[in-house]
């Protein structure tokens, strides 16, 4: 199994997992022209994918997922209470999925895991493949709970949000609804959660972790490395961040 992020922030986010040349991908924020050029950037033919797995309905996670799917004739996946926001209920290409509820696509298992957020039926997933590796993809959470730290342990890849630094919120441009909205428990995590949240599920079996949807304004690269390289064991330059404006890598479990 591999895996790639194809942008990642408040503008759009979508994360690409492959496995035997067939491939998922995780949220659809960007227009159909943007997700194809970046697929291509990827060396991945967009009739590789076999489905869309979309975390909730903010724009920067679903704006291009009904044009990318009609185009390829691939199902989306969602909650109800998401799809019902999105008036998706009667696509034809929508399939509902429950929490903690495995979905299988190709050679993969999918967990839906449900998550505190601001949004009408969130949900995050746990990706599996047959050979037992799983890769945890986490953001736009507010706060930790027993649940997600049991779902997200034991995982051999992590790629995390670490939205903002709270001084940063504070002092920064947003009016004080807003900031109170980010920082609540229904908002985005902190980089000292994402720290917390890795400290809480790191084992021996951790073998890379990628942090994302870094706040432009509210957050800043270099304390986002600070603040998780010793929960890594890592110099801080060495703490692997996804970039909003292009794709990462890719990482593979072997």
């Amino acid at each position: 199994m591999k895996y790639i992020s194809l942008g990642s922030g408040s503008r759009g986010n979508a994360t690409l997992i492959m496995e035997q040349q067939r491939a998922v991908l995780i949220d659809c924020g960007f227009n159909r022209k943007t997700l194809l050029q970046r697929l291509e950037q990827a060396a991945t033919d967009p009739r590789q994918l076999e489905a869309v797995f979309v975390t909730h309905e903010h724009g920067d996670h679903a704006r291009g997922v009904v044009l990318v799917c009609e185009a390829l004739n691939i199902p989306f996946y969602t909650s109800f209470g998401t799809a019902r926001q999105m008036q998706w209920t009667e696509h034809p290409l929508w399939r509902c999925i429950h929490s903690d509820q495995l979905v299988s696509v190709g050679k993969l298992a999918l967990l839906p895991v449900v998550v505190p957020h601001d949004a009408a039926e969130p949900l995050q997933f746990v990706v599996e493949n047959s050979a037992g590796k799983r890769l945890g993809v986490l953001s736009d959470l507010g706060s930790l709970t027993p649940h997600i730290i049991s779902c997200y342990s034991d995982c051999h890849a992590l790629q995390l949000e670490a939205n903002h630094d709270p001084q940063m919120l504070q002092n920064g441009p947003y009016p004080p609804s807003l900031r109170a909205r980010v920082a609540g428990n229904f908002g985005h995590l902190s980089n000292q959660q994402c720290a917390e949240l890795i400290r809480r599920v790191h084992w021996h079996g951790l073998q890379q972790v990628s942090a994302g949807h870094i706040s432009e304004k509210n957050n800043a690269r270099e304390l986002v490395r600070a603040e998780l390289s010793p929960v890594l064991d890592c110099p801080p330059q060495q703490v692997r961040l996804l970039e909003q404006d292009q794709i990462s890598g890719w990482l593979e479990l072997a």
